[in-house]
């Protein structure tokens, strides 16, 4: 999968791309129908495991027969149940049975969207130790600190370090949590009513959906199908992370401007470059960084708006304008990780132009401390960074899920 107009796109590889769609959703089918031969609900000879019927090469024809039903969920089905015939009729007679398409598009969502949080946690790991290890090395770096784009009081480049840090600790673990996200299973309006006349018992149909879960690896929920909360909450915190790499990046940004100087990202044959300014060298990855966060607030906004318009049984229009926005929303925030891990790992700390900046700041920059300190000033007014950057890494090192 490739987008023009989002540069960095392919580094989020397969995440939620439409092949990885058709897979997800195989799999939440695949699931139900062990489940329905593991209780005894679908004879033995239904197992099937549905491997090799659908591959990307199959997208085109589902994406053409979506709109005659609303979704990619029932062209599917048709081309699952021709192919299965073939192989193993009694699995396609018992294919879907009990089901919806909500169960099933909204369960191979969430299946896409624990990929994407696996691949961001993954690279919040890189830039939490990346962070870590510029933190402890500059602690005592000392450079002008800036308040409403004004000088302020001098600091560490370490307490900068660790407040982008904290802000990345904070967005791994709401993600962890908003990451937990449950199978979707309801029937054709929340009730469970199909599977139930399936079984003819409420117990039994729990069950059916706890091992439909576990062959997934999902937990367990009552439907959820109009209260949407876990797709508002994995949104949420995927801009949670977009905020807080935004944020380092904001930093980089204007630390890379030549006036400031202060920091600069790491030289990269070919990056950066200008078609009509040979002495350019943009600070790339950052910019695209402050893209994704830019965008992914709106993004989120349309999911809490999808869930407030959510009527009925199932939502006409709230439901479906939720497929493509977490797509959207997840590759660009697995790109951001990406660039926001490869920026920290070739950052550039320019001491001399820190220590030159704060020189030139002086002695206004040293007006608070003379207040408090009768009109006496040292380098030293660094309050109590120390204790900060500590705590910050002890925070970073703790065991974490």
């Amino acid at each position: 999968m490739t987008d023009l107009l989002w540069p960095g796109d392919d580094r989020a590889g397969d995440v939620f791309t439409d092949a990885a769609v058709l897979a997800a959703m195989v799999r939440a089918e695949a699931a139900w129908l062990t489940a329905l031969v593991a209780h005894g609900v679908a004879e033995p000879a239904a197992a099937d495991d549905l491997d090799g019927l659908i591959g990307p090469d199959d997208v085109p024809l589902v994406a053409a027969g979506s709109e005659a039903g609303g979704n990619p969920l029932i062209p599917l089905l048709t081309l699952l149940r021709e192919r299965l015939k073939a192989r193993n009729p009694a699995a396609a007679s018992w294919l879907h049975k009990g089901l919806t398409s909500q169960d099933v598009i909204d369960t191979g969502l969430v299946l896409c969207l624990r990929d994407a949080a696996g691949q961001i946690q993954s690279q919040i790991k890189v830039q939490t130790d990346l962070l870590v290890r510029l933190a402890e090395e500059h602690r005592d770096t000392l450079m002008p600190g800036r308040t409403l784009t004004q000088y302020a009081v001098p600091i560490s480049f370490g307490l900068k370090a660790v407040t982008w840090l904290n802000g990345i600790l904070d967005a791994r673990d709401r993600l962890a949590l908003a990451a937990a996200l449950p199978v979707q299973i309801g029937g054709a309006a929340g009730s469970l009513a199909a599977p139930v006349a399936l079984t003819g018992s409420p117990i039994t149909v729990r069950g059916l959906i706890e091992t439909a879960a576990d062959t997934l690896g999902l937990p367990v929920r009552d439907p959820w199908h109009t209260a949407r909360a876990p797709l508002t909450g994995i949104a949420d915190a995927l801009v949670t992370c977009t905020d807080a790499w935004g944020r380092l990046a904001n930093d980089v940004l204007v630390g890379a401007r030549p006036e400031v100087h202060e920091l600069s990202e790491g030289a990269v044959a070919g990056r950066g470059g200008s078609s009509a300014m040979p002495n350019k060298q943009n600070p790339v990855l950052s910019i695209l960084i402050r893209r994704a966060a830019l965008a992914g607030p709106m993004l989120a906004a349309t999911m809490h708006t999808a869930a407030a318009a959510a009527v009925d049984e199932r939502p006409d229009g709230g439901w479906h304008i939720e497929w493509a926005t977490l797509r959207t929303l997840a590759r660009r925030t697995v790109t951001a990780g990406s660039q926001t891990a490869e920026l920290l790992s070739g950052l550039q700390v320019e001491k001399a132009w820190m220590t030159a900046n704060l020189a030139s700041a002086r002695p206004g920059i040293d007006a608070e401390q003379r207040s408090i300190t009768s009109g006496t000033a040292d380098d030293r007014y660094l309050g109590a960074t120390t204790e900060i950057i500590d705590a910050a890494v002890a925070r970073a090192r703790a065991p974490h899920p």
